[in-house]
């Protein structure tokens, strides 16, 4: 009888657990409900939507130029690639081609947001398992990235510096020169990097044999970038559907084996080894000539070269009115796409004609991948979740578009 007692006492039951969306190693305003036994996760159910940013629905509202200020508060860590990803959407509406020399300029400073992305993941992914000492490190690098986008131009975050057709400024010989000592150095930095985690006890228990998925359910999940390309898929849009200058530059694309947190994680790690290479391929090769193209429209969405129909109309400009007799677009639709840092970047524009996007939809790797979170976390540790988090990148101002 009393051992019976004893049996009753010690039965676990489940217990449900919110974590976030105020929590620091959600990476944003991301809420996770647990259910429970002990500390092992037996479901996880993702919420997301607190930042209610409505970038979609803003957009429809707008001159097509006046949208770059919006994408670049998407994934505001790679605001560079939103804004060329954007752009590019709508200069192929348009049947507008930018000057070799612009398109070598958004490769190279792509590449720069693509290693500053990685940087910060990487500062944040080893913080949130334990190693410190990594953070300090990236911020240092990153911290040298910011400081040269401020040099080209003037903004280090949120930099609204492509154009339909183009970019903003060109770039100088003192930008070259300091992109030229930045490569030169940076592959030691990395591995400082990876003498400080890749025969870690600490980091390969937490991260080895952590949030496996398999190569057949990663691409029934929707996954792309490193989240996928650790499950061994060979899928890269710059190779697949090359954009700007990515014909014109060779580099490889680092596959992982395992599909687990440490194989995702050393995916990472072999970009960046590969932005460098692309980018000294870039200053290498660089054209001279313009940076704009003739055709790309001027800031009230009139093709140059055309009688104005409009006022005198500002970027920021909400509300444009156009006449029946002038079109500025194609009608039409069009689904558009970048590699981003995190994934597929993809931009859908329903084009009636006028000067705005009728609709806008965005694929945001994120939101994707926050999806996933259920399936690598079932069965795992509470601790685990936080290393699954870290793994596939995700930035809520993307998330909730």
């Amino acid at each position: 009888m009393e051992q019976v007692e004893i049996e009753k006492d010690l039965h676990t039951q489940e217990l449900t657990l919110n974590m976030g969306p105020q929590h620091p190693a959600t990476h944003g305003v991301l809420r996770l409900v647990l259910e429970l036994d002990g500390e092992v996760v037996k479901r996880c159910t993702p919420h997301v939507g607190y930042l209610h940013r409505g970038i979609e629905k803003l957009s429809e509202y707008r001159a097509y130029p006046s949208v770059m200020p919006m994408t670049d508060r998407l994934d505001y860590i790679s605001s560079m690639i939103n804004n060329i990803g954007y752009c590019i959407a709508v200069e192929r509406l348009m049947g507008i081609e930018p000057p070799p020399r612009a398109k070598y300029i958004r490769t190279l400073l792509s590449e720069l947001t693509r290693i500053s992305s990685h940087l910060l993941w990487l500062a944040t992914h080893a913080l949130d398992i334990g190693a410190m000492t990594v953070f300090l490190y990236c911020f240092r690098e990153r911290e040298w990235l910011l400081n040269m986008f401020e040099m080209v131009i003037g903004a280090r975050l949120t930099v609204s510096y492509p154009r339909i057709g183009g970019v903003r400024s060109d770039i100088d010989d003192d930008f070259i020169k300091e992109s030229i000592k930045f490569i030169d150095e940076f592959p030691s930095r990395i591995d400082e990097y990876e003498t400080l985690l890749d025969q870690n006890r600490i980091w390969l228990q937490r991260t080895k044999g952590i949030g496996v998925i398999s190569t057949k359910e990663a691409v029934r999940w929707g996954l792309t970038g490193p989240t996928l390309r650790g499950s061994g898929v060979n899928y890269d849009i710059r190779k697949k559907v090359p954009y700007d200058a990515y014909d014109e530059v060779e580099f490889d694309v680092p596959l992982g084996k395992n599909g687990d947190v440490y194989d995702r994680y050393r995916c990472r790690m072999e970009e960046l080894r590969q932005s460098v290479r692309i980018i000294k391929q870039c200053i290498e090769r660089m054209p001279d000539g313009k940076i704009l193209s003739d055709d790309a429209p001027d800031l009230d969405m009139n093709p140059k070269g055309h009688k104005r129909l409009v006022g005198n109309m500002s970027l920021w400009s909400a509300n444009i009115a156009f006449t029946n007799e002038y079109t500025l677009t194609p009608k039409g639709e069009l689904y558009s796409a970048v590699e981003a840092p995190k994934g597929e970047l993809g931009f859908y524009i329903v084009s009636d004609g006028t000067g705005k996007p009728y609709r806008m939809r965005l694929r945001s790797p994120s939101f994707v991948h926050a999806s996933v979170i259920p399936r690598l976390c079932q069965g795992h540790m509470i601790a685990d979740v936080i290393a699954v988090i870290g793994t596939i990148d995700i930035v809520m101002g993307e998330c909730d578009r």
